[in-house]
């Protein structure tokens, strides 16, 4: 039997990004079908129960994950080849971003209702 010690919740992740406002229609339509291998890599790297929000209205995007260790999913996904081509064919939907998993601005969670 496990004690408390040895459970660990999932680290849960929550994030913000901005799409340019003129593209919310061409960004959303490319998650119709995101390539198997990029879904492999999230797997891969610990990203689970992964969503994607939009508020349509001005493009904001809200992303939520959950993982063991926040720094080392986000670290084993940068390292994938897939995602260097996913942030490059997503860059032109994002300001000021050549790698939008760089311009995440990750939120502080002060609340979790078990």
């Amino acid at each position: 039997m496990r004690s408390r010690s040895e459970h660990r919740s999932p680290e849960r992740a929550c994030f913000l990004l901005q799409v340019k406002a003129d593209r919310i229609t061409d960004y959303l339509a490319s998650h119709d079908d995101v390539w198997p291998e990029m879904l492999d890599a999230l797997r891969a790297a610990g990203w689970r129960n992964y969503s994607l929000f939009m508020r349509p209205e001005d493009g904001l995007v809200v992303g939520y994950f959950e993982t063991d260790d926040f720094e080392a999913a986000t670290a084993a996904m940068a390292g994938t080849a897939v995602n260097d081509k996913w942030q490059s064919a997503m860059a032109e939907y994002f300001d000021n971003a050549d790698r939008p998993d760089r311009a995440m601005h990750r939120l502080t969670e002060y609340f979790h209702l078990h």
